[in-house]
């Protein structure tokens, strides 16, 4: 507890019984049971009398019967006295009588509302009186200078015993119970009981009501509804409360106490005797039957100071708001017992409150990181200063105070990057966001150390994102002593440290235990790399293309952006260097998955099929070699099979290498049917023809290769069919096939004649015939001259066909013409243009088909506007 009020005596022994007391400014009226009423003028006053105290006006003759209850309407200049059930209105200077509410006779309480007036001018002031079992309300009339009725009266079920407002309805409480009543309609909502003892209310505020039920004060707005958890506790039943912000005074039977809503507080208590009435307005007066006190408050300052040295923040907070001081004095000061408030509750362990106090603050983030420990150097957390020694945390508390820091560092995080959004261009603005990035370097290190402690699965996260400020020796040396290799790696990724984090995985890699063994991790690391650290790639890759070459080719062949933007030249040249077995495999990558068109890739690819066919025909015996003559290229067992077959396909299929530089490469007397397909590429088709038909003696390749190169509109492919037809007819030497002299190609003239029936669509007729032996007996060749000859007459026939069509057609174009150039434009003095309306005389003109005419540069413009 602390002391808020000072009780001054302001009157002592008063020979007249008390009844009811009221206030305004420096004056306090007081109504007595024998009808008197005294005004007195009560002022501060000077040395050992703190009040200056006189008796202003006593009015002897005010009232035969005691008054009851009294009440001041400052803006109005009056005040309400209820004395023997008459409401009588006085003037506040004079005390002289203003006039009665006669209807209200048999008053025996009431209550007045003042509120401002419409545009905030003059002052609506609403009068309730509690006439037995009906409430009369009156609204001041400011034109009469009285009270006059301002809604019908309102019925309740029995005669009030206190009335208060609460919004624009009436709390009203009986002998039993409290009701609200609404002055529209008068609708009644019934709330509780009273208890024990007589009902007591006071007003919170326009909307908010304390209900008084034996030792307790329940809050309730102008609905009804509670609006506290708990009720107020006092120690023994109050029979009269008044609200000063942020107390509520409370006259018990043995003491005056003073209590806080929040925090539901005892602030102060102390004896006044028998005291019974209490009064606020500019000053607070508590009344006995023949004694007056004044209670003083306690400067804000002083009570603030004391709250604060009790621990006590919620309050001191409350009134340090209340201070009358400059702006900038009263953030400070307010500021400053937040700051108090948030070291005492991490001194109790509540982690977010204190953490969510600090962060309101904008506290330096150094100094509640200094709080935990061995979060910061030994040295740089004894600079600072606290008001107290921080507690040492260990075991759960620890751990959820590092939780709490942790929550409330990621959302410092988030505030300074969208500080730092904007590029800085002044001095001061780059000064500042230097300043930003220390603190973000601070917050992301004291994070990973969070993590560490509290849940490592976190660390990876933060160390991924992009833009992570960890400071790199720092958190290295945590992570070095923690064992978390992988995080570490991270942290040089991010860092761009890749050679450390390179040189650690080369390490780790070479063990059979931890996080790092293998060779995975440096392969997915390396992968992610991209062009611009080619030399670490390649530095880095080596030992793994040595012990795992097909899992270290995933290094440039995996489908990630980084991985194909590398330069595959430079590519295929380390590869050929370090691991050419896997040359291959990374040329078909690139030119069958990537469809890379490169020329120089694809010759490449052919050579190196070629070289490995070689070295496997060498390695093989001549009696497999001779045994293996008889075999289709590409069918072979084993590899020789396997890469023949990728050779044949690679040549058929791709359009991007260049078979002139190739086939110099490719002997005469080996590998034929390769050969012949890089002739075809190089349109040389008698040669390629001559191999199938006179080396491999296999007439379906013939004609298999003919139908893929066929070509009507192509001066180099057109005619061939008809070197196939050659090749049979008219053999070459067996020199120029790369063949044995012994073997001598010999004609075919079944062949020849097979070809002739059955393309003879695709054969020049004439050249034919000239190749075919002048001794070919007729008959063999009568079903090619008859299929030549019905195709001769249907091309005929479909040509006169066109031709009689196309006559046709001519001569209706003709009759047309001749229609149109016979009609007549007869142009005189009236003929007009259609579009100018002006005369068109012996201007040029366009004539529609319709018959209109327009001048000639009139329908130019027109016809350039659509």
């Amino acid at each position: 507890m602390h002391d808020a009020f000072e009780a001054l005596v302001a009157l002592e022994k008063l020979p007249l019984h008390i009844e009811c007391i009221a206030t305004w400014e420096s004056s306090l009226f007081i109504g007595t049971r024998t009808g008197v009423l005294l005004v007195y003028s009560i002022k501060e006053g000077n040395g050992d009398k703190r009040l200056e105290v006189e008796l202003k006006r006593p009015m002897k003759s005010f009232s035969k019967k005691p008054i009851v209850q009294l009440d001041v309407v400052g803006p109005l200049g009056i005040f309400i006295a209820l004395s023997d059930g008459v409401i009588g209105i006085y003037d506040l200077e004079t005390c002289s009588p203003r006039g009665q509410l006669q209807k209200s006779k048999g008053a025996n309480c009431f209550a007045v509302r003042v509120q401002p007036g419409a545009s905030g001018k003059g002052h609506n002031v609403f009068l309730c009186v509690s006439v037995r079992r009906h409430l009369e309300i009156h609204q001041w009339n400011s034109r009469d200078g009285m009270f006059v009725q301002f809604c019908p009266d309102l019925n309740v079920p029995d005669t009030a015993r206190v009335l208060t407002w609460c919004g624009d309805s009436i709390c009203v409480g009986f002998k039993r119970e409290y009701t609200l009543v609404q002055i529209s309609g008068g609708a009644l909502t019934e709330l509780f009981a009273t208890g024990r003892h007589d009902p007591v209310i006071v007003s919170l505020g326009p909307y908010d009501v304390a209900l008084g039920k034996d030792d307790m004060s329940i809050c309730v707005n102008h609905e009804g509804k509670p609006t506290q958890k708990q009720a107020l506790m006092w120690s023994d039943p109050p029979f009269a409360l008044e609200r000063i912000e942020p107390y509520i005074i409370g006259l018990l039977p043995k003491v005056v106490e003073v209590r806080t809503l929040e925090p539901r507080m005892l602030v102060q208590s102390f004896a006044l005797d028998k005291a019974r009435f209490i009064c606020a307005g500019r000053d607070i007066y508590v009344a006995s039957e023949y004694r007056v006190w004044r209670l003083e408050p306690i400067e804000l300052v002083a009570q603030v100071n004391q709250l604060v040295q009790d621990k006590q923040f919620e309050l001191a907070l409350n009134l340090a708001k209340r201070v009358q001081e400059s702006k900038r004095d009263n953030r400070e000061r307010i500021a400053e017992v937040r700051q108090l408030q948030a070291f005492h509750l991490f001194t109790q362990h509540r982690f977010e409150d204190c953490l969510k106090i600090y962060s309101e603050l904008t506290t330096d983030v150094k100094y509640v990181i200094g709080l935990f420990p061995g979060l910061l150097p030994n040295e740089f957390r004894k600079t600072l200063k606290y008001p107290a020694v921080p507690p040492v945390l260990v075991g759960s508390e620890l751990e959820k105070g590092l939780g709490a820091l942790a929550d409330y560092l990621t959302g410092k995080r988030n505030t300074l990057a969208k500080q730092t959004k904007e590029v800085p261009t002044t001095d001061e603005q780059k000064r500042a966001h230097e300043e930003i990035l220390h603190v973000w370097e601070v917050i992301d290190s004291t994070l990973l150390k969070c993590y560490l402690k509290i849940n490592d699965a976190l660390v990876r996260p933060l160390l991924r994102l992009k833009d992570n400020c960890c400071h790199l020796v720092e958190c290295e040396r945590v992570l070095q002593n923690a064992e978390k290799y992988e995080e570490l790696v991270q942290l040089y990724q991010n860092k761009e440290n890749h050679k450390k984090a390179l040189d650690l995985l080369l390490r780790h890699g070479q063990k059979n235990t931890g996080p790092l063994r293998g060779h995975e991790p440096t392969i997915r690391y390396l992968q992610h790399l991209g062009p611009k650290r080619l030399e670490l790639i390649f530095e880095y890759s080596k030992w793994i293309l040595k012990a795992k070459p097909e899992d270290g080719l995933r290094i440039f062949t995996e489908d990630i952006p980084e991985v194909e933007a590398l330069p595959r030249d430079k590519v295929l040249g380390h590869l050929e260097s370090v691991a050419k077995s896997l040359v291959i495999k990374y040329l078909e990558h690139i030119i069958i998955y990537t469809q890379d068109t490169n020329p120089v890739f694809h010759n490449r690819l052919v050579t190196l099929y070629r070289e490995r066919i070689e070295a496997i025909l060498v390695e093989q015996s001549p009696a497999n070699g001779s045994a293996m003559q008889s075999v289709t290229a590409g069918s072979e067992p084993g590899d020789l099979g396997h890469y023949r077959q990728r050779l044949l396909t690679f040549l058929e299929q791709s359009q991007h290498y260049t078979p002139a530089k190739l086939i110099v490469h490719f002997p005469i007397g080996k590998l034929f049917e390769e050969r012949a397909l890089l002739l075809g590429r190089m349109n040389r088709h008698e040669q390629a023809l001559a191999i199938y038909t006179h080396v491999l003696k296999d007439t379906k390749q013939a004609e298999d290769y003919c139908r893929k190169n066929y070509n009507r509109s192509s001066e180099h492919s057109k005619d061939v069919y008809l070197c196939l037809l050659r090749m049979y007819l008219q053999p070459p030497p067996a020199s120029s096939l790369g063949v044995s002299t012994e073997t001598i190609p010999q004609a075919n003239v079944t062949a020849a004649l097979e070809v002739l029936l059955e393309h003879y669509e695709h054969i020049d007729t004439a050249k034919a015939l000239e190749l075919l032996p002048a001794d070919i007996p007729i008959m063999e060749i009568d079903q090619f001259l008859c299929h030549v000859l019905s195709k001769q007459t249907v091309r005929r026939r479909n040509q006169q066909m066109l031709k009689s069509l196309l006559l046709s057609e001519l001569l209706d174009v003709q009759q047309q013409r001749i229609a149109v150039q016979s009609q007549l434009s007869l142009i005189t003095q009236e003929t007009s243009c259609a579009t100018c309306r002006k005369r068109i005389n012996q201007s040029a003109f366009a004539r529609h088909p319709d018959g209109t005419l327009e001048h000639y540069y009139c329908y130019q413009k027109t016809q350039s506007n659509t």
